[in-house]
């Protein structure tokens, strides 16, 4: 059930596949109008930076700014700084901007849309590493992130053993119906293959 489709949260970069840790992030608006920040040199507030440095080579960041398509949670010097700590991609709840740098990075961001207008002033951090919402899940920090041209799936910890059996199986079945499919196969001889949801 922890999985958000690439309808939603689509990859930048397509034909990108990642795995590992989350980091998490939670992000609220500001309150005061984002010229009245910019003239008092306000400290900007979007945190991006200290999660990178407290995350280990091969986390994930996890960002939510709650869907938002208006404002950028990150941008290409963002994504520049992560990739420098080994970071290894980003989920991001919400808009980015700098695309071409994304790009040029090749940097995995999976994201619900793309703006040119930055968070600078605009967004604030209020949570590092406590629960998030994607879409309509919730992902914790230590959770397994996965995510392809398909979408995004989060795993808990304390599944990912089980998973992973299931899936080695799924795909040693699957792998034997494709080359009996290949080779003409009745559907007689198909049959027996196929998974029973209600027996798993």
């Amino acid at each position: 059930m922890s999985v958000v489709p690439a309808s939603y949260l689509k990859p930048v970069i397509p034909g990108k596949t990642i795995a590992g840790t989350a980091v998490t992030l939670r992000n609220i608006p500001e309150k005061k109008n984002p010229l009245k920040g910019y003239i008092d040199k306000d400290f900007i507030r979007m945190a991006t930076r200290d999660i990178y440095y407290i995350s280990e080579p091969g986390d994930i960041v996890v960002s939510d700014f709650g869907g938002n398509l208006d404002v950028s949670n990150m941008g290409g010097q963002s994504c520049t700084v992560a990739k420098s700590c080994g970071l290894v991609g980003a989920i991001v709840n919400g808009a980015v901007r700098d695309v071409p740098t994304i790009k040029e990075q090749d940097y995995p961001v999976w994201s619900c849309g793309r703006t040119p207008k930055t968070g600078k002033f605009r967004i604030e951090a209020i949570e590092i590493n406590g629960p998030v919402s994607v879409h309509d899940i919730v992902v914790r920090p230590g959770d397994l992130i996965l995510a392809d041209d398909s979408g995004v799936c989060a795993i808990p910890p304390e599944y990912v053993e089980e998973v992973l059996e299931k899936i080695k199986a799924i795909d040693e079945s699957e792998e034997e119906m494709r080359k009996l499919i290949e080779n003409g196969a009745t559907i007689e001889e198909l049959r027996p293959l196929y998974r029973n949801r209600y027996k798993e």
